[in-house]
């Protein structure tokens, strides 16, 4: 993995904040900066806390990629979505961590704590962190999420 220096926001709730620990200190080992957005501990939190916390984060540009990881990943998916310029995909494997950067861009990656074991949560983060977006076709779909508008 060749990101040395790469800074990444992190955050859970407590379903995941082992997980969480385990993503953090692997990231850490291979030279990015991680800012872990919380929780602390594993006591019951709400996770819109911090699934808005990562995602504002990267929404307003002060990070480039996030990492989001609850019970299932769909709850911090959800809530991460709702953000403009975030692109979060919950990933449960190493394909859809491949295409989620391939074609689309993904800058948050969600994952279920209690769906994936933690072997293979360090191989999604891995595989979604040196995959490229390929541009090109895919690049033109996704500014098609800007115009989006509010349905009423």
């Amino acid at each position: 993995m060749d990101n040395k220096g790469t800074r990444i926001i992190i955050g859970s709730d407590h379903a995941a904040f082992q997980m969480k620990t385990k993503v953090t200190s692997f990231l850490e080992a291979q030279g990015l900066v991680v800012e872990d957005a919380g929780p602390g501990s594993e006591s019951s939190v709400d996770y819109p806390d911090f699934g808005m916390r990562v995602a504002a984060s990267i929404s307003n540009g002060d990070f480039s990629r996030g990492i989001l990881m609850c019970g299932t990943g769909i709850g911090m998916s959800m809530v991460a979505n709702r953000f403009p310029r975030v692109r979060a995909a919950l990933c449960g494997d190493l394909f859809a961590a491949k295409m989620s950067r391939r074609h689309n861009d993904a800058n948050i990656l969600v994952m279920g704590g209690r769906v994936i074991g933690d072997v293979l949560a360090m191989e999604i983060v891995k595989t979604w962190l040196e995959t490229p977006f390929e541009g090109g076709r895919h690049g033109l779909r996704l500014k098609k999420f800007d115009v989006i508008e509010p349905i009423s």
